[in-house]
């Protein structure tokens, strides 16, 4: 895989495989903004793997880190110092998860937003080039985090790069900065999370910049997974403990001229159209 075009980027193999070896035997991908996006967004993707020497699941953080809330003890920080430390932990949930690699792209969140510079995608489609994953998980395009959305752009931009032949079969846009308990049940892809135990927890406490540094992701997550699976079925008893929604990207993937805004337009006015067809059934 050619180098990435950032000095800040960092590439980190958890068992010590050579890295062609290591991305080549990629299954499940998680392109994500920042450090702890992968393990809240895909973690779908990590316990499928787990523990298996079949299945490998890699990840892509694109943005340095910089720039983050903190307090506590990190209220005096540099940025400098946070982004260091935020890479570090993103190699610790590595471990902690048995990713196969993670590549952490290094890239300022100003980049990333800005749809004339062309190296964010580039470097992207360096990885899908030498991963061909079968099954990518991406930011949902209906977040409220600019960031995350223009992350969703340039991964579906070095996506559709590939030859189709060597497309992944499927593709999410997973819940972070906004969930998607809002969709139709029939629009949404459910993706069960519950195990193994402990998991979770253990992977999503190492991110300690963001957790004392005054925001609790790591409960905020865990709590709007047991919600989902509680709540996605007023009818029945739980068959999951936890549970996260995506939307289905596969076809913009597939498809070069599929319109993401279009896409996901549909969504929203299935869902308008369930919520006023409801009110009217039962008015006078």
């Amino acid at each position: 895989m050619k180098p990435f075009s950032s000095e800040a980027s960092d590439l980190y193999v958890p068992d010590g495989t050579p890295l062609p070896a290591a991305v080549s035997r990629t299954t499940h991908l998680g392109i994500g903004a920042h450090q702890d996006d992968l393990e809240f967004m895909a973690f779908h993707g990590i316990i499928a793997c787990h523990g298996r020497s079949d299945r490998w699941f890699g990840g892509v953080i694109v943005t340095d880190g910089r720039g983050s809330s903190r307090s506590g003890p990190y209220a005096d920080w540099t940025d400098e110092q946070v982004a260091a430390e935020r890479v570090r932990e993103q190699r610790k949930a590595a471990d902690i998860g048995e990713y196969s690699f993670v590549a952490q792209l290094g890239h300022p969140s100003r980049t990333v937003k800005d749809a004339g510079r062309e190296e964010v995608v580039d470097d992207i489609h360096r990885v899908l080039e030498a991963c061909r994953p079968e099954t990518v998980y991406l930011h949902n395009p209906a977040d409220k985090h600019d960031t995350h959305v223009a992350c969703l752009l340039r991964s579906l931009a070095a996506l559709r790069r590939l030859p189709k032949d060597r497309r992944p079969k499927t593709v999410y846009g997973c819940e972070v900065w906004r969930d998607l308990d809002w969709m139709v049940d029939s629009d949404k892809s459910p993706m069960p999370v519950s195990g193994p135990p402990g998991l979770a927890e253990r992977i999503n406490g190492v991110f300690a910049t963001q957790i004392a540094g005054g925001k609790r992701y790591d409960l905020a997550v865990l709590g709007r997974r047991m919600a989902n699976a509680t709540f996605s079925d007023a009818h029945a008893s739980d068959r999951e403990s936890a549970m996260a929604w995506a939307i289905d990207l596969t076809p913009l993937v597939h498809d070069d001229a599929a319109d993401l805004t279009g896409h996901v337009c549909a969504y929203i006015d299935r869902f308008r159209g369930d919520v006023v067809e409801r009110i009217r059934k039962f008015s006078r």
